[in-house]
């Protein structure tokens, strides 16, 4: 006999996972701590096995509950995805979406999937450029929404997730060992750009600027041949290279903040995509 499982119960699993308790979790799903109980009792009856174990006043994962977590995880996404999905009006129209070269491609491709899946009908227009002349467009109505990487968040945004920014090379290679440094600092409007040459002027290390462009497929190409580094988010530094340690004896460079800037007045169109953005930031999905 087939049977079904309850999203509910699995929300009530993936909860307790994450509030570390039941107690904690209950509050989250808004019921009483006795409720709760009895969901996590329920899916070990329909499953036939034990998923949380106590460690003295700590309740852990047994190894069914390790086993299940991360499909469990996927299905309360899948059931959240497909119920926003179905609430949500067709739109129609264009976006034009703001995006700096150095995170296109790691965070907005599975973004862009997701909305198109959901809004067939709406076109959406990227426009990318550096941080910078993304805020100018979005300022001046060249673009509806943005996504920026800055050190701190202007009006009208949201920061979404912060990464460090590291110095990367070639896997196996020796520019950063060569002086004065040949360092790939992109175009003038970089953000990166004057935090690097900070950087690089405290620690009194020398250097000469090798590619001076914004667009990845030039540094890439410079990374690749060995005749330089540069700084890049650690999110979005592709397997190929290697993020240079310690050891590199390269000043260390700050955070950044990925924001999202979503003014007043944009069409529904450009609503849901900007919900988009932020639901695959919260839920993981922006670097898979």
């Amino acid at each position: 006999m087939r049977r079904d499982l309850e999203t509910g119960l699995l929300r009530a699993f993936v909860t307790v996972v994450d509030a570390g308790g039941v107690t904690a979790a209950a509050s989250v799903l808004g019921l009483s701590q006795a409720a709760a109980s009895q969901q996590i009792k329920r899916l070990e009856e329909m499953l036939e096995c034990t998923l949380f174990e106590r460690q003295g006043r700590r309740l852990v994962l047994a190894p069914a509950g390790e086993r299940l977590l991360a499909q469990a995880r996927r299905l309360v996404a899948q059931n959240d995805e497909l119920l926003a999905a179905m609430r949500t009006p067709p739109f129609e129209g264009e976006v034009r979406f703001g995006i700096p070269y150095d995170i296109i491609g790691s965070f907005v491709p599975p973004i862009l999937r997701r909305f198109a899946k959901a809004q067939p009908r709406v076109r959406v227009s990227l426009v990318c450029e550096d941080s910078k002349v993304v805020r100018a467009a979005l300022r001046s109505g060249g673009v509806d929404l943005a996504l920026t990487t800055e050190t701190e968040c202007g009006r009208h945004g949201e920061t979404l997730r912060t990464d460090r920014l590291v110095w990367v090379g070639a896997a196996g290679g020796d520019a950063y060992l060569k002086d004065p440094l040949p360092v790939s600092l992109g175009a003038p409007t970089c953000t990166f750009r004057p935090v690097a040459v900070e950087a690089l002027g405290r620690a009194r290390r020398d250097w000469r600027a090798v590619c001076e462009v914004s667009r990845l497929e030039p540094v890439y190409a410079v990374l690749e041949a060995d005749l330089a580094v540069a700084p890049l988010l650690r999110s979005s530094v592709p397997e190929r290279f290697e993020i240079l340690g310690r050891e590199a004896r390269l000043p260390t460079l700050p955070e950044f903040r990925i924001n999202l800037y979503a003014p007043p007045g944009l069409s529904p169109a450009a609503r849901d995509l900007a919900d988009h953005v932020r639901a695959s930031f919260s839920k993981g999905y922006a670097d898979n």
